[in-house]
């Protein structure tokens, strides 16, 4: 299963999303995306931030991950 919240946050698009491993956990995953207004943005990948029992809570921590590190930027 693989699920995905986008949202703006601070200029970037952040793409907070999961996936399930064999092992029955959850992956938590990133894609942050910054229009720099040139012809080519900014774009981060994160794999596997951390690992859950939930998806929900794997999603919920790329978010707070995703925030965090557009915050630490300036």
């Amino acid at each position: 299963m693989h699920n995905s919240k986008i949202y703006q946050y601070n200029g970037y698009k952040v793409v907070a999303f999961a996936h399930r491993l064999p092992d029955g956990l959850f992956a938590s995953n990133l894609l942050l995306e910054r229009n720099s207004g040139h012809e080519k943005g900014s774009r981060y990948q994160f794999h596997v931030l951390d690992y859950f029992k939930d998806e929900a809570q794997a999603i919920g921590h790329s978010r707070e991950w995703a925030r965090d590190w557009v915050d630490s930027r300036g």
